[in-house]
C-alpha cells in the first residue's frame, strides 16, 4: 500500500492542463522540460508519486514529490530549469574583451617587465592596470 502523499499536486486551472498537454508533446522544447510537463500530467490523473516516477522514466517518486512541491508554489514556471550550482559570473563581456585587448597587444618591455606575455605576467598586468583585484590564471584561460 503506498504511504500517504505529503504534499498532494493541487487541482490544475484549464490553461495549466492545456499548457502541460501542450508541452508533454512538444518535440521542440526541451526534453526535461517535456518529461516534467509528463510528470504533473500523470499525477493529477491519479497516479502515486511512484507510479508516475516510473511512467516518466524516472527513478524513484522522491523526484516527483519535490516537482509537485514545486509546482503547487510556483506553477508552470516549475518546469523550468534552474540554475544549478555553478558559481555566479563575475566578469561580464566588458571586462572580457578588456583581458582579450590586453592579450592581444604586444607588451611593453618597461612598463609591462616582458617581452612576451605569460599567464603569470599577464595576470600582474591586469591586475595592476585593469582593476582586476582578484582576477586568476584560471580565469584568464577561460576567456
Amino acid at each position: 500500500m503506498p504511504r500517504v502523499q505529503k504534499n498532494p499536486l493541487r487541482s490544475l486551472t484549464e490553461e495549466e492542463r492545456a499548457t502541460l498537454e501542450r508541452l508533454s508533446r512538444s518535440h521542440h522544447t526541451a526534453a526535461i522540460i517535456v518529461g516534467r510537463a509528463k510528470t504533473i500530467l500523470a499525477v493529477s490523473t491519479g497516479m502515486t508519486y511512484t507510479e508516475a516516477a516510473r511512467w516518466c522514466g524516472r527513478r524513484s517518486g522522491e523526484g516527483v514529490a519535490r516537482l509537485v512541491s514545486r509546482f503547487n508554489q510556483h506553477g508552470l514556471k516549475a518546469l523550468e530549469t534552474r540554475p544549478g550550482g555553478r558559481p555566479p559570473v563575475v566578469y561580464g563581456s566588458a571586462e572580457r574583451n578588456r583581458i582579450l585587448e590586453t592579450a592581444r597587444r604586444a607588451p611593453d618591455r618597461e612598463q609591462d617587465g616582458t617581452a612576451t606575455w605569460s599567464l603569470v605576467t599577464l595576470q600582474k598586468v591586469l591586475r595592476r592596470e585593469a582593476g582586476f583585484e582578484r582576477l586568476s590564471t584560471f580565469t584568464i584561460l577561460g576567456v
